[in-house]
């Protein structure tokens, strides 16, 4: 790797296969299946290919928060995509998204099947079906200005500070800076707003709510890029208590178990295709039963 006061930039950039990090080997700056394969499908209509990462994680406890409300039409099955493997460039997979990005949902229910990509668009989608976790109409638009807030604005905490704090090949000052900053700001933007307000839109839970604490909440809570301390999370009080009321909901702590495949073993459930496999198949039991 070029050291970044040595580098001048060329007129027209090639792709150098051995840089970027941690994700290299799935990384390319070219769109398209890399192979073939069929995407698995279960008994329900609903059909999630995803993992647990922060926009994983928002589907999963929005399902799980549908389900809990007693919408039983929201049962899913839930199949992990690794994308450290490249599933995600799988030739069935792609038919559902394109993007080649995590989640995606396939809704059987209709004729002819409902693709929907991208995670913001996963949650209104859903959330619309079942007529919950949305907001009185004249909140909406104050919903949907924090739903694409965050959207917009996860990019830099995740592709700009997660990447060049935690993930990047050596450690870089300025990229570092550059981006602590901006994640500050954000955390700033919400700590103000939520020092007036007990949820992001009027006085409801919403899938506002679910898609900002994915990334947000959870990294307040340090379980993103061990950057807690870095960040000095904890001055942003009104996003810790926040964070820590979503966190206790029952939804919330199944939700972030689904395609689970990292830490403890008994917060992973790889797949779900019924609500008793939270009892039956995380896996230190399907470990102790081999």
């Amino acid at each position: 790797m070029t050291r970044s006061d040595d580098y001048t930039p060329p007129k027209v950039w090639t792709w150098d296969k051995s840089s970027g990090g941690k994700f290299a080997s799935t990384n390319r700056p070219i769109a398209g299946p890399t192979h073939d394969k069929e995407l698995p499908v279960g008994k329900h209509p609903l059909q999630l290919y995803s993992l647990a990462t922060p926009n994983g994680v928002k589907v999963t406890v929005l399902l799980e928060e549908l389900l809990a409300a007693g919408h039983a039409e929201a049962e899913y099955d839930a199949w992990v995509i690794n994308i450290s493997e490249g599933e995600q460039f799988g030739s069935g997979f792609l038919d559902v998204n394109p993007n080649s990005k995590i989640p995606a949902l396939m809704d059987r229910s209709t004729t002819p099947p409902t693709r929907v990509f991208e995670s913001g668009a996963i949650l209104l989608y859903l959330a619309e079906k079942h007529g919950a976790f949305l907001t009185d109409p004249k909140d909406r638009p104050e919903m949907l200005s924090w739903l694409f807030w965050q959207m917009g604005s996860a990019p830099y905490l995740g592709g700009g500070f997660g990447h060049f704090y935690a993930y990047a090949p050596e450690k870089w000052e300025y990229p570092i800076d550059r981006f602590a900053m901006e994640t500050k700001r954000q955390l700033d933007v919400l700590n103000r707003h939520l020092a007036d307000s007990d949820w992001m839109a009027g006085d409801t839970y919403t899938i506002a709510d679910i898609a900002i604490w994915a990334w947000y909440g959870q990294l307040v809570l340090g379980r993103l890029y061990d950057a807690a301390e870095f960040l000095d999370v904890a001055s942003y009080t009104h996003v810790m208590e926040w964070a820590g009321r979503i966190d206790a909901r029952p939804a919330v702590q199944r939700g972030r178990m689904v395609n689970r495949t990292f830490g403890e073993p008994a917060m992973q459930l790889h797949e779900r295709h019924d609500a008793g496999d939270f009892e039956t198949r995380t896996q230190d039991k399907l470990d102790a039963a081999e």
